[in-house]
């Protein structure tokens, strides 16, 4: 058996996959190490993992976001992506790098697997000295360069026309050059404190980097590159029951789950764990919208009390937390903020979507639901009730949404996930030269 360390960025939506996957891995007999967020600790070691903590900035806790994005209110658009993506994952690149180090002389694994984000190790990938593999998981949708594709954050659909190339290619340059400008000179300057002299590589463009990228989705709810960067490979979506014990303890099903055995459509709504402080943005909308429809709505509080909804329509359920495996298959539509890890579950079990998300990464994601042919992308993170119940109504009055979404489970049912991520590292493992 081998040793593995895992290393996750301190973010509920980044964590859970990557504990998924150790949690196989300590199943199948291997030692795991998990580097992570301190308020993880008691998750990583209920799989049976052992826990190594963060330091510094880079040990933060995703649930008070003013602790770690103290300025984030004063940003709009552009501006606070490029401010989050500054504070979350460049400037702690220093602390990441330095606790990554220790484990590594401590622990000596024989490959590393990191959550795609996690850019603590790209300091090894662009040194010299002797390192493990390093593997990196796609918990995020794949932000890599192509001719084919406009640059991460526009949330453009793609194209290889001509035209489209060329747009895609000035796009790209303005990213670069205008955009990000100042998050490059930023991740250059630490890099260089890091021993690191040159950085060719754009800082939103890690993904290439790696010795091996497995992108947690299928290929077709992908953007197609034909250039795509030969390290990078799909593998699948985490299956919705797997998990559990990363994620918490099994939710228990409520007391009202009977009534998901009427005839009746079921629409879930959700916000997610962590944009869940303010239920105005999508779930209390989206209520309203479905009041007096003839459905069911299933509402997920992302760990919140039940007590923080003050009322709800005769037709509506709610819970802190539900056992989603059981849950998603009941499902005629889901209404989601447009987490990529939700998404993926739910498409995993072919339901279709309404998105309606506009920080982190969610426009790419709700973008890629509407080109998939899978979902209704409301282009806002605070839809109006009446915007919610004509995107309801269309997905569930118009098949071909459903179709898609099934094309895209059955494209995952091909996919072995699990067994794929193992498969990578062993390999990787077994055909990297020696470096204890």
């Amino acid at each position: 058996m081998s040793t593995y360390l895992v290393c996750s960025s301190p973010i509920h939506g980044h964590v859970v996959p990557m504990l998924t996957a150790a949690a196989h891995l300590v199943g199948r007999g291997h030692r795991v190490v998990v580097l992570t967020g301190a308020r993880f600790a008691g998750r990583v070691r209920g799989i049976g993992a052992e826990f190594r903590p963060l330091e510094g900035i880079a040990d933060f806790d995703d649930r008070d976001v003013p602790s770690y994005l103290p300025d984030r209110e004063r940003y709009r658009g552009l501006a606070q992506a490029q401010y989050d993506i500054q504070r979350i994952f460049v400037s702690t690149i220093p602390d990441q790098y330095r606790a990554v180090s220790r484990v590594l002389a401590e622990v000596r694994p024989d490959a590393v697997l990191v959550d795609g984000a996690f850019a603590g190790v790209a300091p090894l990938l662009l040194g010299e000295g002797p390192r493990p593999p390093v593997v990196a998981l796609g918990v995020t949708p794949l932000a890599q360069s192509s001719r084919d594709v406009a640059p991460a954050g526009t949330a453009l659909p793609p194209s290889a026309s001509p035209l489209g190339r060329v747009r895609n290619r000035m796009l790209g340059l303005l990213a670069r050059k205008v955009l990000f400008r100042k998050t490059q000179r930023l991740a250059q300057s630490l890099f260089a404190e890091l021993g690191v002299d040159r950085l060719d590589l754009f800082v939103m463009d890690i993904s290439s980097a790696f010795d091996r990228f497995l992108q947690l989705s299928p290929a077709e709810f992908e953007y197609p590159r034909s250039d795509l960067a030969p390290n990078t490979a799909f593998v699948g979506t985490m299956p919705s029951g797997a998990g559990a014990g990363a994620a918490g303890a099994v939710a228990a099903r409520p007391d009202w789950w009977g009534d998901l055995d009427s005839a009746r459509a079921v629409v879930h709504v959700t916000q997610g764990t962590i944009d869940n402080r303010d239920f105005d943005r999508l779930v209390t909308p989206t209520l309203a919208a479905l009041a007096d429809l003839d459905v069911i709505v299933v509402v997920s509080l992302g760990g919140r009390p039940e007590s923080a909804l003050t009322a709800l329509p005769g037709n509506a359920r709610a819970a802190s937390y539900l056992p989603y495996g059981e849950l998603l298959p009941r499902c005629s539509v889901m209404v989601t903020n447009g987490g990529y890890g939700g998404v993926q579950q739910a498409l995993g079990e072919g339901v279709p979507l309404v998105v309606a998300g506009d920080t982190e990464d969610k426009p790419e994601v709700a973008a890629r639901v509407a080109w998939s042919g899978s979902g209704v992308d409301l282009r806002t993170g605070t839809p109006t009730p009446e915007a919610i119940r004509a995107a309801v109504l269309k997905v569930l009055g118009e098949p071909d949404y459903a179709v898609q979404a099934r094309r895209l489970a059955a494209a995952a049912a091909r996919y072995d996930t699990l067994a794929l991520i193992e498969s990578e590292l062993e390999r990787s493992a077994a055909s990297w030269p020696a470096w204890h």
